[in-house]
């Protein structure tokens, strides 16, 4: 026996039988479920919404943290990488200016000053002069590079137009990726020479190296065209494109996030190093930042478990206690209220059944009395006594009279209980008279009737007015649910050796699954827009009953139906 079953309240194996107005005051099942969910929304929804600021609040305290910590690593880094980059542009700015340019035009003299900037600031790798044609005149440092024309290098002609550039990391003409800064200085005579000096891209690395970063967490330096400057964790070599957008520029350090080629989620703090063309990066993981944030979230989420389990144990037996006492004290009123309910439906349609039977039985009553009247007096002509045709069509219409007699009759039996008249009936001849009355409807609306039968049908005992009354109101049905051109099909077998199975099929228009269980209420209908009185399938329904059978149905809406009826071979009449 399961948890559930042990605890199962009693009330949820009781099923209503009212079928009127106030069967709803008899689902003590919904009313135990709405009580709970009222109980639980008045527990959970504060705690859930507490739960939910918590974790909006220390998210965002979270990621503001993220973001201040990111901006003052970017910020220290920045200054530090803008300091180097000046104090080597104003160390060569004050020796353009401090020294003729017959000293700097000199080797020894070059060397000298080379030797002097690496152990005073240090970060130089070679210094050189060129002159106003581009040509590379002096030159000190561990490359060949004298007398190298640099005339149509873009940083040749940058410096030549701003009289000082810094370039970004290059190969050139070393082959080797490297930055250069260059002065120019115009002489009296009007022509200029350059100062060119190549700073170690080791440094930037060790200034890089040197932020307190966490094992994922990358920087480097690219410039505006995204071309990564230094060396990458995450990005790639030196000289190669970021997949990272490059950023917008800003004066001051910002902080954006992006998705990457693997959806993955990353912070970027950024900043551009003044008068140079780097913009400084720092990438990480969302996820990997957040992870402070995940932890404290699970323990939230563990009490808030324990929490709502507790809720729900409290909730459950409370809802249980309170539906199980109102179900106990209306037990016995709701059976009343069941008996009442089915007493004034049977008057009712008693009352309907017996005022169409009063007036269907009067215009039956004349036209039985004329065609009896025509029959006589035909039968008292020579001319027409003898002509089997006019006094057969007459026979015709006084059967016809007397079957819509019995029509009515079982009509009111619907609603009385008449007795059941039980004789042995041979299913082929039945079938063959229902769709004689429907013949020329089939015709005429092109729906194609086909009858399957097998041999071993025997006949068996039931009432032959009733069972026709039944086929005919569900081949009736199947044709209003069908358009012109349709298909039906009727098949009839031996089920279990001792009842005999009748299937109406059609492929109407189906019947949607939250009709098919009030299908066979009285007055129910789905097409009451098209005259449906919802009594059809209700008659239907008690007819099977008192024939001792039963009634299936198979529906999906908008490719048809199939009712099945099962009767027994060998019918003990139900006496009323």
């Amino acid at each position: 026996m399961s948890l559930f079953k042990k605890f199962k309240p009693e009330f949820l194996s009781y099923t209503a039988t009212d079928s009127g107005p106030f069967k709803s005051l008899f689902n003590f099942k919904k009313l135990w479920i709405n009580r709970i969910l009222i109980l639980l929304c008045v527990a959970l929804i504060p705690l859930i919404c507490l739960a939910t600021f918590t974790f909006m609040v220390t998210k965002d305290d979270t990621e503001i943290e993220i973001n201040l910590r990111t901006i003052r690593l970017v910020s220290n880094a920045k200054r530090t990488i803008s300091f180097f980059v000046s104090e080597r542009k104003a160390a060569l700015s004050y020796i353009i200016r401090s020294n003729s340019y017959e000293q700097i035009n000199n080797n020894k003299q070059l060397a000298i000053i080379l030797q002097s900037l690496k152990e005073s600031i240090g970060g130089f790798t070679d210094l050189g002069v060129i002159d106003a044609s581009g040509k590379q005149i002096q030159y000190v440092g561990p490359y060949d590079l004298q007398n190298v024309n640099y005339s149509s290098e873009e940083w040749f002609k940058e410096v030549a137009i701003r009289n000082h550039f810094i370039s970004d990391v290059f190969l050139g003409f070393r082959k080797v990726p490297h930055l250069i800064i260059a002065f120019k200085h115009t002489l009296p005579n009007g022509a200029f020479y350059v100062l060119r000096a190549t700073l170690e891209t080791e440094r930037f690395n060790q200034i890089l190296s040197d932020i307190n970063l966490s094992g994922s967490e990358d920087a480097f330096l690219i410039n505006k065209f995204g071309t990564i400057q230094t060396p990458s964790r995450s990005q790639g070599n030196v000289l190669s494109k970021t997949a990272l957008p490059v950023p917008q520029y800003s004066e001051h350090t910002e902080v954006m996030e992006v998705t990457d080629s693997q959806l993955r989620k990353i912070v970027i703090g950024y900043a551009y190093i003044p008068e140079t063309p780097f913009i400084l990066m720092l990438t990480e993981e969302k996820t990997i930042l957040m992870q402070p944030w995940r932890k404290t979230r699970n323990m939230i989420i563990f009490f808030v478990a324990l929490s709502i389990l507790a809720i729900l144990v409290v909730v459950y037996w409370v809802a249980t206690h309170l539906v199980n006492q109102v179900f106990l004290a209306d037990l016995k009123r709701a059976s009343t209220l069941h008996e009442v309910e089915q007493s004034s439906k049977l008057a009712s349609i008693g009352r309907l059944a017996a005022g169409v039977a009063h007036e269907v039985n009067n215009p039956l009553a004349i036209i039985n009395e004329k065609a009896g009247l025509m029959k006589d007096i035909f039968s008292y002509k020579e001319e027409y006594k003898h002509d089997t045709k006019i006094l057969g069509l007459i026979d015709s219409i006084l059967a016809s009279v007397e079957r819509c007699g019995k029509i009515t009759k079982r009509l009111l039996g619907f609603a009385r209980h008449l007795d059941v008249s039980i004789q042995n009936v041979d299913i082929r001849a039945v079938i063959e008279d229902v769709l004689g009355f429907l013949v020329k409807e089939a015709e005429y609306r092109s729906i194609i009737v086909t009858v399957d039968i097998e041999e071993d049908i025997p006949q068996f005992e039931t009432d032959r007015g009733k069972l026709q009354q039944i086929l005919l109101n569900l081949i009736n049905n199947a044709f209003a649910a069908m358009q012109d051109n349709g298909h039906l099909d009727i098949k009839i077998c031996r089920v279990e050796n001792d009842f005999v199975a009748v299937s109406v099929k059609d492929d109407g228009s189906g019947i949607p699954e939250e009709d098919l269980k009030r299908i066979f209420e009285p007055f129910f209908s789905t097409k009451t827009k098209t005259g449906g009185t919802g009594l059809g399938l209700s008659i239907t329904y008690g007819l099977i009953q008192e024939l001792n059978g039963k009634l299936g149905v198979v529906s999906k809406f908008g490719k048809g139906s199939e009712f099945t009826i099962s009767l027994p071979l060998t019918n003990i009449s139900k006496k009323r």
